[in-house]
C-alpha cells in the first residue's frame, strides 16, 4: 500500500543555502531507493523557515528502510545543526481502512 510520509522541520535563519543544498542531496539519495516514488518541498507562507518534505513511498516498509539507513542518518544529523527544534514525522497510508468496518 503506499506510504505518504510528512517531515515537518523548522529552521533558524540565515542558512538556506545549505539547507537547500542538503534537502537537495537527501532527495537525491532517497530517489535511487527501492520503492521511492516521489517528493516535493514546502514552505509555509508567512514562516520561511518551516518547512514540510512530503515524500512517496511504494510501501511503509521500504520508507521505514530508507528512515533507518545509516546514509540518511548521516544527512539527517547535518541537517539538524540548522534546526530550531526536533524533526516531526506523519506517516499515512493511501486509503482508508474505514470502509472495511
Amino acid at each position: 500500500m503506499i506510504a505518504k510520509i510528512l517531515i515537518k522541520r523548522r529552521f533558524k535563519e540565515g542558512h538556506t543555502p545549505q539547507i537547500i543544498a542538503l534537502l537537495n542531496e537527501i532527495r537525491s539519495l532517497a530517489m535511487n531507493q527501492p520503492g521511492y516514488q516521489s517528493g516535493e518541498t514546502l514552505t509555509q507562507i508567512g514562516f520561511p523557515h518551516n518547512m514540510v518534505v512530503i515524500s512517496t513511498w511504494r510501501s511503509i516498509e521500504e520508507w521505514y528502510k530508507w528512515r533507518d539507513s545509516s546514509g540518511r542518518s548521516q544527512f539527517e544529523s547535518m541537517l539538524e545543526v540548522y534546526q530550531d527544534g526536533p524533526t516531526s514525522y506523519e506517516e499515512y497510508l493511501l486509503g482508508s481502512p474505514l470502509h472495511s468496518e
